[in-house]
């Protein structure tokens, strides 16, 4: 049992790209007094409505909310709130770097930039804490270079004075209700107490037992097929951009330039299944229920097929595709959902019930999600189904804001 730290030691977090608030509504859930976000920054570019901004808007208007471009916001705002806590998702895509005909270190075209305005707010605002996530791909991209980009991220923040734990998490090994798989990754302060007390134990016991990973979500005591890497991240990121690859498992720590990555398996849980996050039947929609056209079509994108292709240098191929359920098992929990979900496609989720196919609806995507119900219903199905397939499951950042909340208690 925990002494209440409001108005103590609580964090005054910094959320972005905050989509709906999957971090807030975490972290809230977990401690309301605890974590406190002050400021969130939403804005997605090229679209004139701003519906996940509004959505964000109206459940959280006690903050400071800024519906712009993360970069045009001026360093002085980072430099100038006392900032304890950053958290955000962000794309997982370009992030190599060169150097400028001035020397200094640029990116190298637009494609990684926001991981760079992480580390602009990170190196401005000098916070406690980060939590980050991505897909768990980031770990071992590009295929060229494996391990390079997440390289290049370790090796900026240990240039910044920090260091890195790292876990690929799916939340339903954990007894959430989604197969998703998502790259959770923990920043904290060279020097900080808690580093200090981190240091008490090697690398192994820190992703096996110790680390904050660990402890919310278990693991067994070995490594999967063997799979436990060393590395020495060079001085300059550039030549870790240029030069540098790594095999980097599902799990890690990163302390002053040197870091530990083991293939781990999770201590599993029993899991919430796609029954219990259906809505009563009499409550749905008739729009949701399956055309006999949908049906039909679905049948086609979910079987397996051939199909003879030419490429477009005029080489013929086959393309071939396995054949997957049309409707989705209601005993297990469901699988990943993507930001496509509102369209009818191969990995649109499908369900049976009373013998009558349907869609789920926009609640049940968002209870898959650990969001409240109609969370998102100021904006129309199709956005509602794309914010919940580009959402986090709120359950597991709860789950690390308990952690957190512990390494809060043991600070005072």
């Amino acid at each position: 049992m925990f002494v209440s730290l409001k108005n103590k030691n609580n964090l005054n977090i910094l959320e972005m790209f905050a989509g709906v608030g999957g971090f807030r509504v975490g972290l809230e859930r977990a401690n309301k007094d605890i974590f406190v976000t002050k400021w969130a920054n939403q804005w997605e570019p090229s679209k004139k409505a701003q519906e996940a901004f509004d959505c964000y808007n109206s459940h959280f208007p006690d903050s400071k909310n800024m519906n712009v471009d993360i970069a045009t916001v001026p360093d002085d705002f980072f430099r100038d709130n006392k900032i304890d806590m950053i958290v955000g998702g962000f794309p997982c895509q370009d992030y190599s770097v060169a150097r400028t005909l001035s020397g200094e270190k640029g990116i190298q075209g637009k494609k990684g930039v926001l991981f760079w305005e992480i580390a602009r707010a990170i190196e401005l605002s000098q916070p406690k804490f980060a939590l980050l996530e991505n897909v768990d791909r980031l770990l071992k991209s590009p295929s060229t270079q494996r391990g390079r980009d997440f390289s290049i991220m370790l090796g900026k923040l240990n240039e910044l004075g920090y260091s890195v734990e790292w876990r690929v998490i799916n939340a339903a090994d954990y007894g959430f209700v989604q197969r998703r798989r998502r790259v959770f990754i923990f920043v904290y302060k060279n020097g900080s107490e808690y580093y200090n007390d981190q240091s008490k134990y090697t690398d192994e016991e820190i992703i096996y037992t110790k680390g904050l990973f660990a402890k919310e979500f278990p693991v067994e005591g070995y490594p999967v097929k063997d799979r436990f890497s060393l590395g020495e991240l060079p001085a300059d990121i550039v030549d870790i951009s240029d030069n540098y690859s790594a095999a980097i498992y599902n799990a890690g720590i990163m302390r002053n330039g040197v870091f530990s990555s083991i293939e781990t398996e999770p201590k599993f849980e029993n899991p919430t299944v796609l029954r219990d996050v259906l809505v009563p039947e009499d409550t749905v929609d008739e729009k949701y229920y399956l055309s006999a056209a949908q049906a039909e079509k679905f049948e086609y994108l979910k079987g397996s097929k051939k199909i003879e292709r030419t490429s477009k240098t005029g080489h013929k191929y086959i393309f071939s595709e396995g054949g997957m359920p049309v409707t989705d098992p209601l005993d297990k929990p469901g699988r990943t959902m993507l930001t496509s979900e509102a369209s009818i496609n191969r990995s649109t989720h499908v369900v049976e019930v009373n013998g009558r196919k349907r869609f789920l609806t926009p609640i049940e995507t968002e209870r898959l999600n650990g969001f409240p119900d109609d969370w998102t219903n100021t904006m129309p199905d199709r956005m509602r189904y794309f914010c919940m397939g580009n959402a986090l499951v709120t359950n597991v950042i709860e789950r690390i804001g308990k952690g957190i909340e512990k390494i809060v208690a043991d600070e005072s």
